[in-house]
């Protein structure tokens, strides 16, 4: 029988905690967000570890553009980690291997690791990876997946891994990540995961080049974003584009990051219904879908991210939206 996972990733939660945020279940009762989302069907969380963050836990994106990044550091990581295996939840951790988010168009060299040589990051890229799952060892917690590297179409610790400059050298930076996972726990699943899920354009290069390398990995992971790419969701041309990499390279597939507006909620729950009705058509026997940070509203962050899932009801609260209510369709 198939399982599905449905999931969520909680990294700016503590520190909307910290800055005075509460959330409301859908009958206006304050609670603990993790019981709340547990009630909407969620069974699984993802978190995310940078390498050295700003302590104040803020980045300059851009000039005139603060984005928050949530408690991501490793110790950050183990108190939320702590909270989501008391709640009995499944838990997924999401190495950036910066200091800040990375993306397609950002993968920026941990400042502490710019002047390294090409073995001395892939010794960074395991250590990293192995203190922080230690960390998490260490007080009896051990994902059930790990994903190495964010959103690495085009590589990642530019211009050291990048896929066009260096692609022998990114996928062994990728192995030794996976190395590391493996040997603090060797039960981990280990994701590779790729942004634009519909463009073979975009993700092509990537799997033809790690796996003619030797890529290891035990689950593609993408992201599903219907509203950055400029189309409406289909739940076939989604399908088809699941299917083709799980029967092209012979590995399960997974949605780790899903979104849509959320002063669109309607359009939001459609997307995750294409996603959960898409992901069961492939023949596999775990299904797994993420949405990303879903707690959130995009008139409380300093950069008006708009994919969350959740609306102002009050004075630093808030409720979630339709959207995650897509899980609970059978």
């Amino acid at each position: 029988m198939k399982k599905m996972i449905f999931g969520v990733d909680l990294g700016w939660a503590a520190q909307l905690e910290s800055m005075g945020y509460r959330w409301l279940d859908d009958n206006g009762n304050e609670a603990d967000i993790l019981d709340i989302l547990e009630q909407l069907g969620v069974h699984a969380i993802r978190l995310r570890v940078f390498v050295n963050p700003p302590e104040d836990s803020f980045w300059m994106k851009r000039e005139n553009e603060k984005v928050m990044l949530g408690f991501c550091d490793a110790q950050g990581v183990l108190q939320m980690a702590k909270r989501v295996k008391e709640q009995g939840m499944k838990l997924m951790i999401d190495f950036h291997y910066s200091d800040h988010f990375a993306d397609p168009v950002i993968q920026d060299i941990p400042e502490a690791w710019k002047n390294e040589s090409d073995e001395q990051l892939e010794k960074r890229v395991y250590q990293h990876t192995k203190e922080v799952l230690q960390l998490l060892a260490e007080h009896d917690i051990y994902p059930e997946w790990a994903q190495v590297g964010n959103e690495i179409n085009n590589g990642m610790m530019w211009p050291k891994g990048s896929l066009k400059e260096a692609p022998e050298a990114l996928v062994r930076f990728l192995n030794s990540g996976y190395d590391a996972v493996k040997e603090v726990c060797p039960d981990c699943q280990v994701i590779t995961h790729l942004a634009a899920v519909c463009s073979e354009e975009l993700c092509e290069p990537f799997w033809q080049n790690f796996f003619a390398n030797n890529g290891k990995t035990d689950i593609m992971g993408f992201s599903y974003y219907p509203y950055w790419e400029q189309y409406e969701s289909d739940k076939e041309r989604l399908s088809g584009y699941l299917k083709h990499y799980a029967e092209e390279y012979h590995k399960p597939v997974m949605i780790v990051e899903i979104g849509g507006l959320d002063y669109d909620e309607e359009s939001s729950y459609r997307t995750i219904r294409d996603a959960v009705d898409a992901m069961k058509e492939i023949d596999q026997e775990e299904m797994g879908i993420f949405y990303w940070e879903p707690e959130g509203a995009s008139e409380i962050l300093p950069d008006q991210y708009p994919l969350c899932a959740a609306r102002l009801v009050g004075e630093k609260t808030l409720q979630f939206n339709k959207a995650l209510k897509a899980y609970f369709v059978k």
